[in-house]
């Protein structure tokens, strides 16, 4: 009898039903498409942060800052210590080795244009190096990857090539230099190199006044071979907690399942961690202009898009409360007369509410699709790349759906559960 007077209902009232089924679809499609996106932009997002530059910077534990502020020479024993080249492939080792994207090494000295006193930062670095790595897999990984938000006037250097060179714009400017041609330059002790300008390069910072060469060339002109003073690392990271920021300050103080859950998850400071513990008596530092505020970009996306689903929810029970509220109004005669001939409250509420379930379940079936579609336009219109479905998606908005349809019919219901049999029929 009960399942006879639901689809009885159902044909009856094809239109108001069709209207709420639609309210449902659109809150769900919104939810769906937002909870998706969500869980799937904190990679996305990493990625369009790491072409502002590198967030872990890889130096001797021993070196000191002390160099750059008071001007320490090399051979004080403070400021002149280095890492070994042949240990950077170590690095794609570790536990987060997929989440370390790029990283380049650099190698620094002071050199003069032949026939002139000025003194210039000559840099040996990694354009597009190819590495084998000690896990049988090969990148290519260097500052044409690790910088590529740098305007280049001009080709990148290759790291074979043992002549050419990219020189700062400002530096350019200075001494007339362009794309094509040649440059003398001598070192301290005498040493010359002849270079080839390959192209220039505006970075907006200080290397707009230096020249970027292969890391051999430096290293075979300042006789520190299969050395560098300092590697910057890009890695995709997970925004830093109050687990992360104890662990940065004292890892000793974490007990073993704190301990496992920092190390597991790809902080930063987890990731540094790493690095020092496969690459010999160096100290990484996370840049922290460039962690923190990839960090909080990413907390702020994720709280607009939680905001849109509770906002696009609450809209969809407004929506159903109104419209189930005018369904009960129209028919309060109907409600009365089955309450008259013995249906209890209880009775006539589960058949309302069968209606509306059954509507929204509908609803939200269509809508959950559709938001998939959502989700993939706003993928690939912000980071040119598909989004990943997340199952967890589909139990979420399941539960949401159920909650914003009772919530919505909640004042219809009290309505209903007022009416009176003799006032309804007598139209009192």
């Amino acid at each position: 009898m009960f399942l006879r007077m639901l689809r009885c209902a159902l044909l009856r009232q094809k239109r108001k039903l069709v209207m709420i089924a639609v309210t449902m679809a659109l809150g769900v499609s919104l939810s769906t498409a937002m909870l998706n996106v969500m869980m799937d932009v904190e990679e996305k997002v990493n990625q369009e942060l790491k072409v502002y530059g590198a967030n872990l910077n890889v130096v001797p534990r021993g070196a000191s800052l002390l160099g750059d502020l008071y001007g320490i020479e090399d051979g004080a024993g403070i400021a002149d210590k280095y890492i070994l080249e042949e240990e950077l492939p170590k690095m794609k080792t570790v536990f987060w080795a997929y989440n370390i994207v790029d990283f380049a090494p650099y190698l620094e000295m002071p050199v003069s244009i032949d026939g002139t006193d000025a003194k210039i930062s000559l840099v040996g670095t990694w354009f597009d190096k190819h590495l084998d790595l000690p896990t049988g897999y090969a990148i290519n990984t260097g500052i044409s990857k690790l910088k590529s938000w740098w305007e280049v006037s001009g080709s990148w250097v290759r790291d074979s090539d043992k002549s050419g060179a990219m020189v700062g714009s400002l530096l350019a400017a200075k001494f007339r230099l362009s794309q094509g041609d040649r440059l003398t330059l001598r070192t301290p002790d005498g040493k010359t190199a002849e270079l080839v300008i390959r192209a220039t390069l505006h970075s907006g910072g200080p290397e707009d006044e230096q020249i970027f060469v292969p890391l051999q060339m430096v290293q075979a002109l300042s006789n520190r071979e299969g050395l560098v003073q300092r590697v910057d690392v890009s890695a995709l990271t997970t925004p830093e907690n109050e687990l992360a920021r104890r662990a940065a300050t004292d890892p000793a103080s974490l007990t073993r399942k704190e301990w496992d859950a920092w190390y597991c998850t790809a902080y930063i400071s987890s990731i540094a961690y790493q690095i020092e513990e496969v690459l010999t008596n160096v100290r990484a530092k996370p840049v922290l202009q460039v962690s923190e505020s990839e960090g909080g970009i990413l907390n702020k996306i994720k709280l607009l898009m939680l905001l849109l689903t509770g906002m696009s929810m609450l809209c969809a029970a407004l929506g159903i409360s109104n419209l189930v509220t005018m369904n009960v109004m129209e028919r309060n005669k109907e409600i009365g007369m089955m309450k008259a001939v013995g249906a209890t409250d209880m009775d006539v509420i589960l058949l309302i509410m069968g209606e509306i379930l059954l509507t929204a379940i509908i609803g939200g079936c269509a809508g959950y699709f559709a938001g998939l579609g959502f989700a993939q336009m706003v993928g690939y219109t912000v980071f040119g790349a598909s989004v990943d479905v997340q199952p967890i998606v589909i139990p979420i908005v399941a539960m949401l759906s159920v909650l914003v349809t009772i919530l919505g019919s909640l004042p219809a219901l009290r309505m209903l559960l007022s009416l009176q049999p003799a006032e309804v029929l007598y139209d009192r």
